[in-house]
């Protein structure tokens, strides 16, 4: 049985996580053989100032990216 955990920050719509779902689980059916009705995914969105990146929390970084 499959377990997937996906983090990303927040933002998604329903419909990306949607696709993102049904990606993984038919790349684990393609290339493992695994069951999708066995496939759990879950998606874990974070804020971007609880996400650090470049030795900086995300929303700090692309504010200095401007």
């Amino acid at each position: 049985m499959p377990y997937v955990n996906v983090q990303i920050t927040v933002g998604a719509t329903r419909e990306q996580k949607t696709a993102l779902v049904k990606d993984i689980t038919d790349s684990l059916v393609r290339h493992l053989g695994k069951k999708p009705e066995l496939t759990h995914i879950v998606i874990q969105e974070i804020a971007e100032e609880d996400w650090g990146y470049a030795g900086q929390l995300t929303d700090d970084w692309k504010r200095n990216q401007s």
